[in-house]
């Protein structure tokens, strides 16, 4: 358990990419974990939302 309830979670990322992404995402005032979670749960809305499109047809 981390210290904001979540548990965490293993990802295999090259060093550089990694340090890179944390660059990425502090210029978006973002830590890492934060901006996983955007992407997400924008990656989840967007799939409930082609199954129900697709179950429209």
């Amino acid at each position: 358990m981390t210290t904001k309830g979540t548990t965490g979670r293993v990802v295999r990322v090259e060093k550089e990419t990694w340090d890179a992404y944390a660059e990425a995402c502090a210029a978006k005032g973002l830590s890492r974990a934060a901006d996983l979670r955007v992407y997400i749960n924008r990656e989840i809305a967007a799939h409930k939302r082609r199954l129900r499109e697709a179950s429209s047809d």
